[in-house]
């Protein structure tokens, strides 16, 4: 429900309406013309850029009404907070009353006038962003056993303008926790056959709690420049900057024995082997 929250926080910001009026519908073809659902770093890019391109429709369709309504020009309407106004006066009527009396029936207007308020957008392409950020991972190496431990990890990201920090920051440590994930121990086995050997969690191994250390994290925000909200992607910036983070960590401390590269993921059999190898090739 992440994203229904940002896109709501977004369409209060732009329509003043109470955010439990809003309702998000989404994988139903028969109310939907287009889509493809939440996915990537994508979400909050396009569809938030749709929501501020359907407001600005619906506002100016309330304009035009609520010029009809209080015999004023249109160019007279302001609207702010949730309400159309005559300017300078206390004239005013709220966006969502005036949405009823529409569906009512109750307003006279000319047959040009807007029969509705409903307004589509639809956003062609994915706006290009940059986000970026710098990540740094300490970890600890068993040289008896080659088991490793994330021992601390600081996050600082810059993924534009922030519409929810604490979804932003779920969104970060989820994906520094996918990286680790697939840095130290998720490693998918087929056969000669090509079976698939790690079919279930018992042979899969996924970071869970007592394995990811507190993860610090900060935003440095600069807006965008590609799309009206400054809207940068987040999605994948966690797991991108803890693949090398840690993979690098992990070669920084193996290069007491000589060791220059390590293929992930870096289970312990592997740093064990990659330290007892530098260790008979030195002897």
């Amino acid at each position: 429900m992440g994203h229904w929250t940002s896109f709501a926080q977004v369409l209060v910001s732009r329509l003043g309406v109470p955010i439990h009026a809003i309702r998000l519908a989404q994988g139903d073809s028969d109310r939907l013309n287009v889509g493809g659902g939440s996915g990537g770093s994508k979400s909050m890019q396009v569809a938030g850029e749709a929501i501020v391109q359907a407001s600005a429709v619906v506002i100016e369709k309330g304009r035009i009404l609520a010029s009809h309504l209080f015999e004023a020009g249109v160019d007279d309407i302001a609207f702010a907070n949730g309400v159309f106004r005559v300017a300078g006066t206390d004239r005013g009527i709220a966006i969502l009353d005036l949405a009823a009396r529409l569906r009512a029936g109750t307003l006279r207007l000319p047959e040009d006038a807007p029969k509705t308020l409903d307004a589509d957008a639809v956003i062609d392409g994915v706006p290009m962003t940059f986000p970026n950020g710098c990540h740094v991972a300490e970890v600890e190496i068993d040289p008896e056993t080659g088991a490793t431990r994330v021992a601390r990890y600081t996050a600082v990201t810059d993924s534009g303008t922030v519409v929810n920090p604490m979804l932003l920051e779920g969104q970060v440590h989820g994906g520094v926790v996918q990286g680790i994930g697939q840095a130290l121990m998720e490693h998918t086995v087929f056969d000669e056959h090509g079976q698939l050997l790690t079919g279930s969690f018992m042979d899969y191994c996924l970071p869970r709690a007592d394995t990811v250390p507190f993860i610090a994290s900060e935003s440095l925000p600069s807006p965008a420049r590609s799309n009206t909200l400054g809207i940068k992607g987040v999605g994948e910036s966690g797991c991108a900057g803890a693949l090398t983070s840690v993979m690098n960590a992990v070669v920084d401390a193996l290069s007491v024995y000589g060791i220059r590269h390590l293929d992930m993921p870096a289970t312990p059999e592997r740093v064990f082997a990659a330290i007892r190898a530098a260790r008979d090739g030195r002897s």
